[in-house]
């Protein structure tokens, strides 16, 4: 171990099955339950908890501070697991690892080393970063303010994915004295702060992904945190997050048709067997589903390691290796999401092709499969990236690494 990795170790990887099984038995307590919350709207308090009991939010922590010490394919890994268990609940901490590994990216010292004692004692963060309404393009409505030697907090966001389930928020807000775009990490248990279960989307139902409100919400000095500073590998990482949901969302997909596909009793008469088990068109689909979700999920699981690269090149003094790493970041999960997003709609979609009319009665919620992978899917244009994919391919433009959605420009009339 060199003299750097000794002061500042890094979380490089670990042995994944051993990882893996210490959180399975939770995956299958999370499984069980799944249809369950989706037909009645239940959010998953309790799943979240177990999550947290275990250590889950604290995966990618050094194991010198207690942590799971897991590289990032190997975080991944986990959440397609634990997608293929519930996809809600990986989307609902997505704000969490991303705040986790720009922790993880910071400086070493006191003030990183306070998070990853939170981390490792069970403190998960939520997101809120989205103002919608009236709010143009680049503009910032909600503001943190200095307050004596705290901050107050102020503002208003929707798509606050995971809040409800969390300790803390990491807000995206403006300095109210400097302009300066920052995070805020603020306490989720204080008056200042409300929060609604109004996310009223078809798919994705129970991710906590409603209104947030904060009124002179309470904000500790050192927690208000330079947006210019964040780690930036930000958006891929974004995004690995919800290639890993759709992965796991087609391994439920290609778990639940061969399953019913088995049990499956009623044949059609113009079929190609006496069980449809046996029906080589069935077994065709069946195939067809397991080769997209294989796809679908290598894709993922590739698209995670320029990722862990840009992690380790982040303290190893290279400029250029840095900033090539985190270019290759984004394009590669640029590339993946082209990929992913089609296969596995594709997958969700064709499942039904192998079943019949009774399997699209509500109490086997075999439709859930489709709605959240459209509805994970939806989230960040995918147009886009193929573009932003060709442009690089063709020019050598470098993809941006922040984007912000809100109103454009008034037309003229």
């Amino acid at each position: 171990m060199t003299e750097h990795q000794i002061i500042n170790p890094l979380s490089v990887g670990t042995d994944y099955e051993t990882l893996a099984t210490r959180f399975r038995p939770i995956f299958q307590r999370i499984a069980a339950g799944a249809v369950e919350r989706e037909q009645s709207r239940t959010l998953p308090h309790e799943p979240i908890q177990w999550l947290k009991e275990a250590g889950f939010g604290a995966v990618r922590v050094p194991v010198e501070y207690g942590g799971g010490g897991a590289s990032v394919p190997q975080l991944f890994e986990l959440l397609i697991e634990l997608a293929e268990a519930d996809s809600n609940v990986p989307q609902a901490l997505r704000g969490h690892f991303a705040f986790a590994e720009d922790r993880l990216n910071s400086p070493a010292g006191t003030a990183r080393d306070v998070w990853f004692k939170r981390f490792v004692d069970g403190d998960i963060v939520g997101c809120a970063w989205t103002e919608i309404g009236n709010v143009a393009i680049g503009d910032v409505v909600t503001k943190v303010s200095p307050d004596g030697d705290r901050w107050r907090l102020n503002g208003e966001k929707f798509y606050s994915t995971g809040s409800l389930f969390s300790d803390w928020i990491d807000v995206y807000a403006q300095r109210s004295d400097t302009g300066g775009d920052v995070i805020a990490a603020v306490r989720t248990h204080q008056p200042g702060i409300v929060q609604s279960d109004d996310w009223d989307g078809f798919g994705q139902r129970t991710t906590g992904s409603g209104t947030s409100r904060f009124v002179d919400a309470e904000v500790e000095a050192e927690n208000v945190l330079d947006f210019a500073t964040r780690f930036k590998y930000q958006t891929a990482f974004y995004q690995l997050v919800l290639l890993a949901t759709l992965a796991g969302i087609g391994r439920a997909a290609l778990r639940d048709v061969a399953r019913h596909v088995r049990e499956r009793q009623r044949i059609y008469s113009h079929g190609n067997a006496q069980r449809v088990s046996d029906d080589a068109q069935v077994q065709h689909v069946v195939g067809d589903i397991a080769a997209w979700v294989y796809a679908a999920e290598a894709s993922a699981l590739r698209a995670a390691h320029p990722a862990q690269q840009a992690y380790v090149a982040r303290f190893s003094g290279d400029e250029a290796w840095e900033r090539a790493a985190n270019v290759s970041a984004e394009i590669e999960s640029a590339k993946a999401q082209v990929v992913v997003t089609e296969l596995i709609q594709r997958a969700t979609t064709h499942l039904f092709n192998a079943l019949g009319a009774s399997d699209i009665r509500q109490g086997k919620a075999l439709d859930r499969h489709w709605r959240n992978a459209r509805t994970v899917s939806s989230h960040n244009p995918v147009i886009y990236k193929a573009r932003i994919v060709g442009d690089w391919v063709v020019n050598g433009t470098e993809p941006p690494f922040v984007w912000q959605i809100g109103n454009g420009p008034q037309s003229k009339i």
